[in-house]
């Protein structure tokens, strides 16, 4: 059995998320031989070059960095090979090709925001959330051909309560995550492992899809309940947020972000569908089956601010939605 120094991992990963497992690694004595995220690219209004919190946690810590624009390029995967590593830890990360995950003689493993086979994809907190669901949490898995299908290592699960946001459960997967992966690999190393196939954990349902979020996505339907608009706008903050069309001042139609609601306490008000309205101090909006409270909203050309002192600055009570 290796030691923590002798067994040498790369770690893939791009966002906030796959750092605290990274630092946990570090930390936790293994001996990680490469970094591999995303190339550095241009954001923002100024075009300056954002570096992924991956690879700044990797420049600070001294580890060797890999940002290869194509998985499949063979400098790349020569490189890759020379760092002769037994191990690949991959967390929130593009989609690897078969000639790198089937690289290191002791596999390569996945850690998932879901539990699989729950929410495969892009998107997974967003989506349990968006769905109301109330249980999530992570999962480790062996890669393989098709995406978030391997065999299962190990999973912890978390409650999600009516009004937390995808932001809220993001950062406590994050901090489960980061346990669970290092639990995952002292169990590879010491052969403990007893993996179990994602067909055998669906009791005949088909999985979930978790595809990636795109701006159509984020549109509230007003129509749909209450609770499923508030479950819309809580999954989809604080990024990359729900909006609504709304009509503005001069009568032309902006993009609204709604960045969060609540259904505590919302007293009877005759509000049209679509519509939201000043009532005793509290912007309510009529969905399908009653009202919502909106609570923070950031106007088309304005920063995010309580929607009472926006439409108290607004001067008027009622806003309109498409």
């Amino acid at each position: 059995m290796p030691t923590k120094s002798d067994l040498r991992i790369v770690f893939f990963g791009t966002p906030e998320f796959a750092v605290e497992s990274l630092r946990a690694i570090t930390e936790a004595g293994y001996n990680v031989v490469g970094v591999v995220t995303m190339p550095d690219k241009p954001a923002g209004r100024g075009h300056k070059m954002y570096q992924s919190p991956v690879k700044e946690f990797a420049v600070a810590h001294g580890l060797t960095l890999m940002q290869p624009v194509r998985l499949k390029d063979p400098e790349f995967v020569d490189q890759l090979r020379s760092l002769d590593a037994d191990l690949f830890v991959v967390i929130a990360f593009r989609m690897l090709p078969e000639v790198v995950w089937s690289m290191p003689p002791m596999g390569t493993f996945n850690l998932h925001g879901s539990l699989l086979p729950l929410y495969r994809g892009a998107a997974p907190i967003n989506r349990a959330v968006m769905n109301g669901d109330t249980e999530t949490g992570v999962t480790t898995f062996f890669l393989k051909h098709e995406i978030d299908t391997g065999d299962i290592i190990d999973r912890e699960s978390i409650p999600v309560g009516p009004d937390d946001t995808a932001g809220d459960v993001h950062d406590r997967l994050m901090a489960i995550g980061a346990r669970l992966t290092v639990k995952t690999i002292g169990d590879i190393v010491a052969g403990t492992l007893r993996t179990v196939p994602q067909d055998e954990l669906t009791g005949g349902v088909e999985p979930t899809p978790a595809p990636k979020i795109f701006h159509e996505d984020c549109r509230i339907d007003w129509s749909r309940s209450a609770r499923e608009v508030h479950n819309h706008v809580r999954g989809l903050a604080p990024y990359p947020g729900a909006w609504t069309p709304v009509t503005l001042d001069d009568g032309t139609v902006g993009e609204m972000k709604i960045l969060s609601t609540s259904l505590a306490g919302i007293p009877e008000a005759d509000i049209p569908e679509a519509t939201a309205r000043l009532v005793d101090g509290r912007l309510l909006a009529a969905t399908g089956d009653g009202l919502i409270e909106i609570l923070t909203l950031q106007a088309p050309g304005k920063r995010r601010m309580a929607a009472a002192d926006y439409m108290r600055g607004l001067r008027r009570d009622t806003l309109h939605f498409g």
